[in-house]
């Protein structure tokens, strides 16, 4: 059954009267009803792709955080053969906000880290929301040391709100292991990419993110902090998240433009949520055009592409 945002009230409207006449075409009603249900087909794909094309920031905030919108499992399943996940950090335990391990894309050898949120309530809890923990990260840096020996690519599939704020956490490392894990993705010499496929939040997002390409979905959100965290530190008021999304620049297009991504992922009309294997397929694609770029580049200018790519974000254009 799909779950509808509130500001996709009107399509939803018009979607539910498309059912009606559907249900009553199928029980062999008057002729009539077609020529008004193609009619009403019509108008609802029409109120869809218009609603879409000017989505607000904090529309897109709800859109990437859509509980119907395909997570890490679901790529995963999609475009990665024979995916082996490993787990625990060897040192502490295991998280299972961070899922991790080897496969092929493609035909090709891959790592695979990234934050999985869970798509019910025993699977959300299981995953922590895909906040994850000190344990998960040092684990994201095992893998990406281990792949780094191997000469085999990195993938970072991101969907996080952030890591965990919690007390065990910060009393395990939790700045500690995020810095660790975001010097192990700039150091690497073999090609890494990432995709920011709903949310990209805070260090949590940044810990895997640090690669030679980052790519987002259209209607994901890559930000420093979430919206209402963001509004609670500006104005003491959380009830201002709309008001922080906006002024953040938190959207791929704004993000392109800064230069903080490298590239959008079109999502199929009305988010990847209405078509998860269009919105997964079109992913795949993308991820394989990035990694060509790399095809046949040495381990020293891999991490020389990816150093000058972060430096620029910090440099002022000549003349500014």
């Amino acid at each position: 059954m799909r779950s509808y945002l509130d500001f996709e009230k009107p399509v939803a409207e018009l979607e539910a009267k498309v059912e009606e006449l559907q249900a009553l075409a199928a029980r062999g009603g008057p002729v009539s009803i077609g020529e008004e249900l193609t009619r009403l087909e019509v108008k609802a794909a029409r109120a869809l792709a218009d609603l879409y094309k000017d989505l607000t920031p904090w529309q897109k905030t709800l859109v990437a955080r859509h509980p119907q919108r395909p997570h890490f499992e679901d790529y995963v399943a999609g475009l990665i053969e024979d995916f082996t996940p490993l787990a625990g950090d060897r040192k502490f335990a295991e998280d299972a906000a961070i899922v991790a391990g080897f496969g092929r894309f493609r035909g090709q050898s891959i790592c695979v880290i990234g934050q999985e949120k869970g798509s019910d309530t025993k699977s959300r809890l299981e995953h922590n929301f895909g906040m994850a923990r000190p344990e998960g990260y040092r684990k994201a840096v095992r893998l990406m040391e281990l792949a780094d020996r191997f000469d085999i690519p990195v993938l970072s599939l991101v969907d996080t709100a952030g890591a965990f704020p919690g007390i065990d956490a910060e009393e395990r490392g939790q700045a500690e292991a995020i810095a660790r894990s975001t010097d192990a993705a700039l150091a690497l010499g073999v090609p890494n990419v990432a995709v920011v496929v709903g949310e990209g939040g805070s260090g949590g997002a940044v810990a895997i993110a640090s690669c030679n390409r980052v790519l987002m979905l259209e209607h994901a959100i890559y930000t420093v902090a979430s919206p209402e965290a963001s509004a609670s530190i500006l104005w003491r008021d959380s009830g201002k998240a709309q008001d922080a999304a906006t002024s953040m620049k938190i959207t791929a297009q704004d993000l392109l433009k800064f230069g903080i991504i490298d590239a959008i992922v079109p999502e199929p009309v009305g988010g990847a949520h209405r078509d998860p294997q269009a919105a997964i397929a079109g992913t795949g694609n993308a991820i394989d055009q990035a990694f060509a770029r790399f095809a046949g580049m040495s381990r020293e200018d891999v991490r020389t592409e990816r150093a000058e790519k972060f430096l620029r974000m910090g440099r002022k254009p000549v003349g500014a």
